[in-house]
């Protein structure tokens, strides 16, 4: 008997936490951040409290109370004894922190199975992110109870990597992890076999980006598995088919960008290999140098390790690396405590905003919204300002987008909205899961499940915390 039990992504976009258990062997399907329903109690100045370990995320919801899974120094803060851990393995379709940053938690001992694509990208979040509790998903350094026990050697997790084509057995299990298309390489989903039959996984896919044929390839084999249980993501379940795509965001961003007599700034998330590689093509073609920040280039030299992806290096002819400002703000080295920034203050294309204020027009410049403050240094007055993300969906996203609008009406930055999604619209999916015809589908990672139901399947729309015999 095969039993599958929802914990997150449950009505909610993310948060993915799935456990399945087959003839005592049991392991989890991602084990995600929920972000709407972290946002129920926290903001930038409301964390949850490392002094609590755990106690804070498991009184608020938002991880599951199961026994024999969470570390043994989070436990002994929030008053539990050590529990030894029963999970075979974790099962990672992509390195994005609804899927991933709750590993943090989990017990030392519990496996994690991602792509090797998808484990440079944690080790690339790992390097220059701030160390708390939610993102300690490579290593972590044990919190006892008394100060004269810290500063012991940090715990490695264990990571195995695989690549479409190679099977994974955990226990009882034979998983084919087959890649996808997502907005972030190193995307996977699964067919797991399990004692009843083959069980699909989907993790979070799309038929529209630039490598559809591999969703293709997932797709194939899914359905030759013929599949008594299909867990899907549906975010976009309520979309219609339109004409998004990454070629669509390059003809309109080399238009604008082409036309701009001045500084060009772009912002996209940089996990999303597509849209560097986007931007990095209308930056050669166009003559100008594609700046990016030392953060950047953290994701980069890892993404040049796979060979398939073809990016260029940190180094390269086209690319430069912006130095920020801290402490003087005279961009002495001295300045420069981050370890990610002070391993790459030799390099030899960084350059300052004074530099590229001398001739703007030869650049263009990757600015998330959160290092906007730059811009009183780029002084990019009549430039343009290219938002290649999603459009706000909630109240918070709201507030930081009007922000945003004010600071560009401030330099008269002429806004233009050029974004593809990452996942799968509503008419795709439809075709896709008629193709793959399970014996039982489970819609997860969304906020309409109800719309499933209107497929001619039998559709179950999940209950958190229910466990569901197959």
């Amino acid at each position: 008997m095969v039993e599958l039990t929802f914990y997150g992504g449950v009505e909610e976009i993310g948060g993915n936490k799935i456990l399945l258990e087959d003839n005592g062997t049991k392991i989890f399907l991602d084990f995600g951040m929920g972000f709407k329903r972290r946002g129920l109690y926290f903001e930038e100045f409301l964390a949850p409290r490392t002094a609590n370990g755990i106690g804070d995320f498991i009184e608020l919801n938002l991880i599951p109370d199961i026994k024999g899974i969470y570390r043994e120094d989070l436990l002994e803060h929030f008053g539990r004894k050590a529990e030894e851990s029963d999970i075979a393995g974790v099962l990672l379709s992509h390195a994005h922190a609804d899927h991933a940053n709750y590993i943090s938690f989990l017990h030392k001992d519990i496996p994690i199975y991602c792509g090797e694509t998808c484990k440079y990208i944690l080790d690339a979040v790992d390097e220059q992110s701030q160390r708390n509790l939610e993102c300690e998903v490579i290593n972590y350094k044990q919190r006892p109870i008394f100060r004269r026990d810290y500063g012991k050697t940090p715990i490695n997790r264990l990571f195995k990597t695989f690549r479409t084509g190679k099977k994974i057995t955990i226990d009882s299990l034979e998983i084919e992890p087959i890649h996808i298309d997502h907005s972030v390489p190193g995307s996977y989903g699964f067919i797991i076999h399990a004692s009843e039959g083959a069980i699909v996984y989907t993790g979070d896919i799309r038929m529209h980006g630039l490598h559809a044929g591999m969703t293709t390839d997932f797709i194939n084999a899914a359905k030759e598995a013929k599949p008594i249980a299909m867990i899907t993501e549906g975010t976009r379940i309520d979309r219609k088919k339109t004409d998004e795509s990454e070629h669509k965001i390059y003809n309109e961003s080399k238009k604008e960008i082409s036309k701009c007599s001045n500084l060009s700034i772009v912002d996209f998330n940089f996990k999303d290999v597509d849209r560097f590689t986007t931007f990095y093509k209308i930056a050669k073609e166009l003559g100008k140098k594609l700046v990016i920040s030392f953060k950047h280039a953290c994701f980069l030299e890892r993404y040049t390790k796979d060979k398939k992806l073809r990016t260029p290096s940190s180094i390269d002819e086209n690319i430069f690396l912006l130095k920020p400002k801290r402490k003087t703000g005279t961009y002495a080295d001295e300045d420069y405590t981050e370890k990610y920034i002070k391993n790459r203050l030799k390099y030899p294309n960084i350059l300052t905003s004074e530099e590229i204020t001398k001739n703007p027009s030869y650049y263009i410049v990757v600015l998330n919204f959160w290092y906007f403050n730059t811009l009183v240094d780029l002084k990019p007055k009549n430039g343009v300002y290219i938002h290649s993300l999603s459009e706000p969906f909630n109240e918070e996203m709201e507030i930081s987008y009007e922000r945003m609008q004010n600071w560009l009406r401030h330099f008269d930055l002429n806004f233009v909205q050029s974004h593809c999604s990452g996942h799968i619209n509503g008419s795709d999916l439809k075709e896709l899961i008629q193709t793959i015809n399970p014996k039982m589908l489970y819609p997860i990672h969304t906020e309409h499940p109800e719309i499933f139901k209107k497929f001619p399947l039998n559709v179950e729309i999940v209950k958190e915390g229910k466990m569901y015999k197959i």
